[in-house]
């Protein structure tokens, strides 16, 4: 080998060396603590808003901790979490044992928050908050009710003048959890929904007269604009969203209105239903002043990160988000988890590692 030959040899060697010892340089200022850290998460737009107010507030305590989350839905959420495109996700329907088994890293189901599916619904001139019981709502949506003034709403509802129109529902287009936790509350209550209807899952099929929309905001806005329309959505963007709530039937026969406190006695009334894995459903809870229609927000995390200090960075954030971030709840329409959740989402928690 000529001098030349080795000169030009020896100068792409420490090149490569040099990009090599570069990258890792980097990488260890993502990783050092004190030195900048990125978090991406994804998944379900339920609790996005509470998310950000987390970040947000979580960014001004600990700046070197640059956290983002993108609401793209429960479904494409884990889709990302399988293929290990992010560090976190989030759901409103706890993955699934299949699911879980094609993360080689392991996942650790953590409830972060909980929250309420309301009926929320556009109708001209009726102004008073709307009374369904438990078999009119089913058939609703099951699309065998399609006026306003159907003699079984308007049983239900006999002071009210309810008009002579078509009733719209709106739905879910994407993958969501939240309209697992809906399905799911209506195949408990509902055998014909369960056994002969869409039954429950994330995406289901709907009468044909529904219009879908992408993520809860998407649904909230569709109903704003559609007179004659009902549909399901997050309590609290429904709240954010000035619309009309429905006053549901409850498991006891009493109407309630979706609020913070019915919401938390829907937990407090089933708290023993919390399972050791943390997967609890409370379909069609117990207890008198329950609201019907509650579910649990899980962060899928993996059991195993690259590094200790990106392990530790989450495991941070997350456990300021199950004690300060649960002060931000109620303000935006989400139910702060019962003590004794917390306690159990603590644990689960310090598993990771």
């Amino acid at each position: 080998m000529n001098a030349k030959t080795f000169g030009r040899r020896r100068g792409l060697a420490l090149f490569l060396l040099g990009a090599v010892l570069s990258a890792a340089t980097n990488a260890a200022e993502i990783a050092a603590p004190g030195k900048g850290m990125l978090l991406q998460g994804a998944g379900a737009t339920f609790p996005a808003p509470l998310y950000q107010r987390w970040i947000d507030a979580y960014r001004k305590e600990r700046p070197e901790v640059q956290i983002t989350y993108d609401a793209i839905g429960s479904g494409d959420g884990i889709k990302r979490l399988i293929a290990n495109q992010v560090d976190f996700a989030a759901s409103d329907r706890a993955m699934s044992d299949e699911q879980i088994a094609q993360v080689s890293r392991g996942v650790q189901l953590v409830p972060a928050t909980a929250g309420m599916v309301v009926l929320a619904y556009n109708v001209k001139g009726v102004e008073e908050a709307l009374r369904l019981p438990r078999d009119v709502y089913v058939d609703i949506f099951a699309g065998k009710i399609r006026r306003w003034n159907d003699p079984r709403i308007q049983q239900a509802n006999p002071g009210l003048q309810l008009p002579d129109r078509d009733v719209t529902i709106v739905a879910r287009l994407d993958s969501s959890g939240t309209t697992y936790a809906f399905t799911n509350h209506l195949s408990a209550i509902s055998a014909a929904w369960r056994d002969r209807g869409p039954g429950t899952g994330t995406v289901v099929d709907w009468p044909g007269n529904a219009m879908v929309a992408r993520g809860n905001e998407g649904v909230a806005s569709r109903i704003r604009i559609s007179d004659g329309a009902i549909g399901y959505v997050e309590y609290g963007i429904a709240k954010r969203a000035g619309l009309s709530m429905a006053q549901l039937e409850n498991r006891a026969g009493q109407y309630v209105r979706p609020s913070e406190r019915s919401g938390q006695l829907a937990f407090v009334s089933n708290r023993e239903k919390m399972p050791d894995n943390l997967r609890a459903f409370v379909p069609d809870p117990d207890g008198e002043g329950s609201y019907p229609i509650v579910t649990l927000s899980w962060l899928l995390l993996y059991q195993n990160y690259p590094s200790p200090e990106r392990a530790a960075a989450l495991k941070n954030f997350v456990d300021w988000g199950l004690t300060q971030g649960q002060t931000y709840s109620g303000e935006l329409g989400y139910l702060s988890l019962p003590a004794a959740v917390a306690a159990l989402s603590q644990k689960a928690l310090a598993s990771i590692q």
